[in-house]
């Protein structure tokens, strides 16, 4: 069973249709929107702080999840692919937005929608991501403006292969809520 635990009475609040991987942690003040799915070894921490999670939202194995003491919040839009091993800390992703593996987004940053972080990549504090383009590198600065294909053809692509990855699981994983 997934770890969901509540942090001073506050517990995670899920929205209609998630797959929460058994083994994945998500405690305190974390609400999640419809669709969305966590896999296996994620962490959600919302104790600290508050996270909110869009509709369609998927947080790929091992990635992390966090915010700043008193300070950030972290708030992540619709359609959005937090892949492996990624941190996600006290930033705000828009709409429509793929954070490749092991990329890292630091507090304050801000994804504008329709958007691609390269694998490996360092988003530093502060840093704001225009819309419609890839960021890579580390610290990441923009690559290049990204064609409507890309986007419809790549981040819409892994959103709605992991709605239907979950639909794997479902049946076989008992949801804790």
């Amino acid at each position: 069973m997934p770890v969901i635990l509540p942090v001073e009475g506050v517990y995670p609040e899920f929205g209609n249709d998630c797959f929460i991987a058994p083994n994945a942690t998500i405690v305190g003040d974390v609400v999640m929107g419809d669709e969305c799915s966590i896999w296996f070894n994620a962490v959600i921490r919302g104790d600290v702080n508050s996270i909110r999670l869009g509709n369609k939202v998927n947080v790929q194995d091992g990635a992390v999840l966090h915010a700043t003491y008193q300070k950030t919040k972290t708030i992540v839009g619709n359609n959005v692919s937090i892949g492996h091993n990624a941190l996600v800390h006290g930033c705000t992703l828009h709409d429509n937005v793929l954070i490749g593996m092991g990329s890292i987004v630091m507090d304050n940053a801000v994804v504008h929608s329709n958007s691609i972080i390269a694998a490996g990549a360092v988003v530093l504090e502060g840093t704001i991501v225009e819309a419609g383009t890839i960021y890579a590198g580390v610290p990441a600065k923009k690559v290049k403006d990204i064609s409507q294909e890309l986007i419809q053809g790549e981040i819409n692509r892994i959103a709605n292969n992991y709605l239907k990855y979950a639909g794997w699981f479902k049946e076989s994983v008992t949801e804790e809520k």
